[in-house]
């Protein structure tokens, strides 16, 4: 018998070899989600907004199978999409968010978020997250576990 050597850590992508799933944002408005990886497949949703998170959870040449945070899934085209990170506050919250004005419980609540507002994403330390409101001059910090867009325990550098 031969020995299959097992990988370990974060799978990786085959096209790029960038960690499979990770995050990232949509840089185009009017961006088509498409039922497999051509663009010979059909439309599944035009998403209008840009700067929306993304998951992306597998790689086929120039596209990218992607979920939102609606969980649906589907492909776009790799043009379509930015490292950069945002984040949405978590649709599965009952009540807002706090935004502190430091990374800790006790730190001044500045404002309330409801699920959905994004967010962009600045540092994370694996329990709190730098951000910053994209059309507001609002900053502060947020529970990490209170967004979509990170995982639980990520760390982000800015």
């Amino acid at each position: 018998a031969s020995a299959v050597p097992v990988e370990t850590g974060t799978p990786k992508g085959r096209e790029t070899g960038l960690p499979v799933p990770r995050f990232v944002w949509l840089k185009s408005g009017n961006a088509r989600m498409r039922i497999g990886p051509s663009l010979d497949y059909g439309t599944r949703w035009i998403y209008v907004k840009s700067g929306l998170p993304l998951e992306i959870t597998a790689e086929y040449d120039n596209w990218r199978q992607v979920r939102d945070s609606d969980g649906i899934t589907g492909w776009m085209h790799r043009a379509l999409l930015s490292s950069r990170r945002t984040a949405v506050i978590g649709p599965w919250l009952k009540q807002p968010a706090a935004l502190h004005t430091g990374a800790r419980e006790s730190a001044a609540v500045s404002a309330a978020l409801i699920a959905r507002v994004l967010v962009h994403v600045g540092r994370c330390d694996g329990a709190w997250c730098s951000i910053g409101l994209p059309h507001q001059n609002l900053t502060g910090f947020v529970e990490q576990s209170a967004l979509w867009g990170v995982y639980p325990g990520e760390t982000i550098a800015d």
